[in-house]
């Protein structure tokens, strides 16, 4: 890699002749293959972004000029050219982030990596410069990968359309796709323009051919750009743009530097704001990933670099058995419906689109539309799932509140990868769904443990017509099935043991509670806790919110409740249980063992659980503590 090793900022990409940077590029494009191949990561989109990344630091001078990328999974590119290109440790614990991340860079800006908020920041930043009277200093907001359909992205160019002289160049990274096509209006304005290319050739050929035959080939030509003028206003979005007030540059070549380069410096003269349109491929120069129709390798775990297949075939997982029970659903019942927010495939719904094709919808990056939209199809007579992952749906809070639960429609939100995630930092673990949605009114929740629960929980979900219900489950294979001992009343006892040989007459007894798949941490937890001479329950109930009566009543039967849960333990199930024991008179002391209210540096799903004890031998250890200040004299 003789050029990309002597990157270390971005002044050194400015100093690359214009022969070097196609060089440089071609670089970029085999250390992304032979590192992410061995990592796993976003390996399309940043293949399809390598050019317009160099002409972006060629153009600004990062960081006195912010970049903002949108959606951060793209800035793969950018770390390699401000001086990050130790890609070994990506996505783990003291390795890169697969996000832009502050502490990484003065170059990142942000990390938060939900799409379609960059072009709010940039407004944000672009005032700021504004008021503070830095007027020498440009925002860029890089848009696409499918961000572009999401509607906050609409609301800040209405609001960007309004400044005139502020310095702020929007770039539509244009690839026709997010994880998948793009679906939309937007996207098909944009597909339309892809079909002008066309004449956009023929006009270069008669432009050339024309000039040659003197003056009359001299008008022939200028009257027909100005028919291209016409054609373009029509079909081409520049119109829609500039009607809001907005310049518009484009369509430019993604993958051409030196044009890249030369509608960036125009936009940059302009001095207020300006839309830039680039055409790019996903998966750029690497065969296996341009020739991947379902999503041009947009995240992929270890493969073979020369052929794009997993190193290790994943197990049969979490979201497979969702796929496979959906579609068992839909052959039952033709009302049923699916909603997606631009990730088909991988929430596992493509099984039921090529099934029930007239009853998939992809809404594009647009949670908030997704909720509100399934409202009006249950009223219409339909019941809508909407699956999407556990932390994009803290999006769409108001609207399950306000458009679902207040309307009392029948619609149940599956939540894929919820609890840790780990790999994808912060952003991206979905750990707030359970303290956040225990206000819904109406609302009810199911964590299921195995693969058998999470099909009841599916089947059961969607015979509720009059309030919304949630299926959450976690990221990865499944786990082992872990059956019922007996059920009472909604709670299934997954196991009991008698004291141990340490036990005393009259021990203490304790009443483990495992919450979806933190049901096998329960299990040792109540193995280790019997060992200690004590009487143990383990239980899992399926359904956790609202608090099932009989967990209620078991605690008031032991003299210890242990809670296990994944996610946010300050309000989530196990606070909600000790609050409804409470409002009954129940006086058991109660352990919550589950994640803090914190933002979560990437790592593995093991390490986080080691990091926030979360481990059995963390809860025994716990739950033992308790019961020995319990015990010991005031």
């Amino acid at each position: 890699m003789g050029l990309l090793r002597d990157i270390r900022s971005p002044e050194d990409v400015r100093r690359l002749t214009a022969a070097q940077t196609t060089q440089l590029a071609a670089e970029i494009r085999t250390f992304l293959v032979d590192q992410v191949s061995r990592t796993g990561g976003h390996l399309g989109p940043n293949l399809g972004v390598v050019e317009l990344t160099i002409a972006l630091h060629r153009v600004f001078e990062s960081p006195r000029d912010t970049l903002v990328l949108d959606t951060g999974h793209q800035s793969y590119v950018h770390k390699l050219l401000t001086g990050r290109q130790d890609f070994s440790a990506l996505r783990k614990r003291g390795g890169l982030s697969g996000y832009p991340s502050r502490a990484e860079s003065e170059h990142d800006v942000v990390e938060n990596s939900h799409a379609s908020t960059a072009l709010s920041w940039a407004d944000g930043i672009a005032r700021a410069n504004q008021v503070r009277g830095l007027g020498d200093r440009h925002v860029v907001a890089v848009i696409g990968d499918g961000a572009l359909t999401g509607g906050m992205a609409w609301e800040a160019i209405n609001n960007i359309a309004a400044g005139d002289d502020r310095r702020l160049v929007i770039v539509v990274n244009d690839n026709g796709r997010s994880y998948s096509p793009t679906i939309g209006g937007v996207a098909n304005h944009l597909d339309t323009l892809r079909t002008t290319r066309g004449y956009e050739a023929f006009l270069d050929w008669g432009k050339r051919t024309l000039h040659r035959t003197g003056a009359p080939g001299r008008f022939a030509y200028g009257w027909l750009h100005g028919l291209k003028k016409g054609l373009k206003d029509v079909v081409a979005p520049q119109g829609m743009f500039e009607d809001l007030g907005l310049k518009y540059v484009g369509p430019v070549d993604g993958h051409d530097v030196a044009a890249l380069e030369h509608a960036l410096r125009r936009a940059k003269a302009f001095g207020g704001p300006v839309i830039v349109h680039a055409i790019t491929e996903k998966g750029r120069g690497y065969t296996p990933a341009e020739e991947d129709v379902a999503d041009r390798f947009h995240a992929v775990g270890k493969i073979h670099p020369e052929t794009g297949l997993p190193v290790a075939p994943s197990r049969f997982g979490w979201t497979q058995v969702f796929a496979d029970e959906i579609v068992e659903i839909g052959r039952r019942r033709p009302d049923v419906v699916a909603i997606t927010a631009a990730m088909l495939h991988p929430v596992g719904l493509a099984p039921f689109a090529q099934e029930f094709p007239d009853r998939t919808f992809d809404v594009g990056i647009a949670e908030q539309h997704a909720a509100t939209s399934a409202a009006g199809m249950a009223f219409a007579g339909l019941h809508p799932v909407v699956a999407v992952y556990a932390t994009f749906l803290n999006r769409a809070f108001d609207q399950v509140l306000m458009d679902v639960a207040l309307h009392k429609a029948g619609v149940t939100f599956v939540l894929d990868r919820a609890g840790i995630t780990g790999d994808d930092g912060p952003s991206h673990n979905g750990m707030w769904d359970m303290a956040m949605l225990r206000i819904v009114p109406g609302l009810r929740l199911a964590a299921p443990r195995d693969e058998a629960t999470l099909r009841a929980a599916l089947r059961q979900a969607v015979d509720v017509d009059d309030a919304p219900t949630v299926v959450r489950y976690p990221k990865g294979a499944l786990v082992d099935p872990v059956p019922a001992l007996e059920e009472l009343e909604g709670v299934d006892v997954v196991a009991r043991h008698a004291p141990g040989a340490g036990a005393v007459e009259g021990g203490a007894r304790v009443l483990v509670v495992g919450v979806g798949a933190m049901a096998g941490t329960a299990l040792a937890a109540g193995e280790s806790l019997a060992a200690h001479g004590l009487e143990v329950a383990v239980v899992s109930p399926t359904w956790v919110l609202p608090v099932p009566p009989a967990l209620v009543k078991l605690a008031g039967e032991h003299d210890l409740v242990l809670t296990i849960e994944d996610g946010v333990v300050e309000g989530g199930v196990g606070a909600t249980l000790a609050q409804r024991a409470a409002e009954q008179g129940v006086r058991t002391p109660h352990v919550h063992k589950g994640l803090p209210a914190k933002f979560l540096d990437h790592a593995s799903r093991e390490q986080i659980a080691t990091a926030q004890r979360l481990r059995a031998e963390d809860a025994v250890r716990d739950a033992l503590a308790a019961l020995a200040s319990l015990s010991s004299p005031s």
